[in-house]
């Protein structure tokens, strides 16, 4: 992408600007008034390397769906904002696009903190928020439709694949807020369960960089391997820092690789022995995968890394198409009946994708990518159709009732 096609980008999302994503002269006359979506992603600040990668791919969703006669002779309209990593401004824009712009539907979010900082305003105009980002978990709300993966269906493949290959001794370092605390809770869990022994936890403060003390921490505690949660560029720093140090340690994550591209911006051999559990990413041979990754870049020829949130928020646009489609409506109570019946499913790039009607979470492939010594990518496993099962197994029923409400494995929603 151009200097100035990305000034463009960013100029209309900041001004609010009204953007057709299909090429106009490509697109068929509509009758009708378009259905509205509201897309508030980072495109700009911190998290921007792994999220303007979900703007593109939502744009290539809308103009796939326009080309074809829109939905139900609808077409797609995109409200893009540039929420600049900053959670503030998702509070702004969410209520911007809900309230001035009446917007169906809102594409929203990269970081956890920034889900918990716009769900209320969602929940208070009582809209409805795609979440297309791999997360912590536990968010049992009726407002709330989450297409990334979650720790039930990324920890518990990944955790005891690695104990029963590396040994039972693990040790974690995560980002010191909700997603790298619940997750690290997660990761406990799973160890004890598999008769395992965390020998060291740490939380890392959010823009720390320096990381010679957890280093020597992790040296003196000799895990097994080291699971990494860290999340932003300065906690990034982490894995040159144990490179130079000679840590050599295998490690465990849910968030690197398929969201970062780490792989690919890092010095080899610095995420040596990296092994992460993923629903996509740009490797994955498969036809379905290369023919996305080949339109994608066809659109997008400057798009570093084809990532799983852009995978996450493509599929999304057709999950809501589908679900309009057949409720004949875009109101939120009609596409949730819809969910309920249980049958809301596409075969998306990654493989089959399906959404639960208790937790409207969603079913995925779960690839387990291991990261060479070159960087390069190999799949040592690949679990197929991994529900996100804990939510509605602990009590999180939204064809029953709406507690809007994030719960974690140490405080599980109320069973009736």
């Amino acid at each position: 992408m151009t200097g100035n096609t990305i000034r463009g980008l960013r100029a209309a999302a900041l001004t609010g600007t009204l953007l057709l994503s299909a090429v106009q002269s490509f697109t068929p006359a509509f009758a009708a008034d378009p259905i509205k979506l509201g897309v508030l992603e980072d495109q700009s600040g911190d998290f921007a390397a792994a999220t303007l990668g979900k703007v593109h791919a939502i744009q290539l969703a809308a103009e796939e769906i326009n080309k074809a006669g829109g939905i139900d002779g609808r077409p797609l309209e995109l409200v893009i904002y540039d929420t600049q990593s900053d959670n503030t401004r998702y509070q702004e824009f969410m209520r911007r696009v809900l309230q001035r712009d009446k917007v169906d539907a809102v594409f929203a979010g990269f970081s956890s903190a920034s889900r918990e900082a716009y769900r209320p305003i969602v929940n208070q105009f009582d809209g409805l928020a795609f979440y297309n980002n791999q997360y912590e978990g536990g968010v049992c709300d009726a407002n709330m439709i989450v297409t990334g993966a979650v720790p039930e269906q990324q920890f518990s493949t990944l955790i005891p694949w690695m104990m029963e290959k590396y040994g039972k001794k693990v040790y974690t370092l995560a980002a010191d807020y909700n997603f790298g605390q619940i997750s690290a809770e997660w990761v406990r869990n799973i160890v004890k369960e598999n008769g395992g022994e965390m020998v060291g936890e740490e939380f890392i403060p959010l823009g720390v960089s320096q990381f010679s003390q957890s280093i020597q921490n992790i040296q003196r505690a000799k895990p097994d391997f080291v699971v990494t949660l860290l999340v932003g560029t300065p906690q990034a720093s982490y894995y040159e820092q144990a490179a130079a140090a000679n840590v050599n340690l295998p490690m465990a994550s849910s968030v690197n690789v398929g969201q970062g591209y780490e792989h690919k911006r890092f010095k080899p051999p610095s995420l040596k022995d990296m092994y992460v559990t993923t629903n996509y990413i740009e490797e994955i041979d498969t036809p379905a995968s290369k023919a996305f990754v080949e339109k994608f870049r066809a659109k997008f020829p400057k798009e570093p890394y084809v990532n799983q949130e852009a995978e996450n928020s493509y599929l999304a646009v057709y999950l809501y198409k589908q679900m309009v489609e057949r409720a004949k409506s875009t109101k939120r109570d009609d596409l949730r009946k819809e969910i309920a019946k249980g049958d809301v499913c596409m075969d998306a790039p990654e493989g089959k994708v399906c959404l639960d009607p208790k937790s409207q979470h969603m079913s995925h492939t779960i690839y387990l990518a291991k990261v060479g010594e070159d960087h390069s990518i190999s799949f040592p496993k690949v679990w197929q159709d991994i529900k996100p099962y804990w939510l509605g197994e602990a009590g999180c029923d939204l064809t029953k009732k709406d507690p809007s409400e994030q719960y974690t494995p140490s405080n599980p929603p109320p069973k009736n």
